[in-house]
């Protein structure tokens, strides 16, 4: 029963994997700039289940707790790319009121 779940985790880290590259792959040709940060928070997320899926298929309690720390590493990183954009949004807007006045 054991190599069952090993089969199991080990075919979900698989599909993780390739979601993982169809992420990358929409950060970087992402048609805007949400699409992009949208695309950064799942690499984070799909990183982290990856994490959880090491952990129970080595058995090591540690790794759950290096799962959390990047979950808010992830989260801290969405976050001050959304405050960049929104900057660099409102100064093209200033910027667009200032050739219209």
């Amino acid at each position: 029963m054991d190599n069952a779940y090993a089969y199991l985790i080990q075919g979900a880290m698989a599909i993780l994997g390739l979601a993982l590259f169809v992420c990358l792959f929409r950060a970087v040709k992402g048609p805007s700039t949400s699409d992009r940060i949208i695309a950064v928070n799942m690499i984070g997320t799909i990183t982290m289940l990856l994490i959880v899926l090491l952990a129970l298929l080595m058995k090591e309690g540690y790794l759950m707790d290096i799962a959390l720390i990047y979950a808010m590493l992830s989260f801290l990183a969405v976050v001050l790319l959304c405050k960049i954009y929104i900057g660099i949004h409102r100064a093209k807007k200033e910027k667009e009121e200032k050739q219209n006045v």
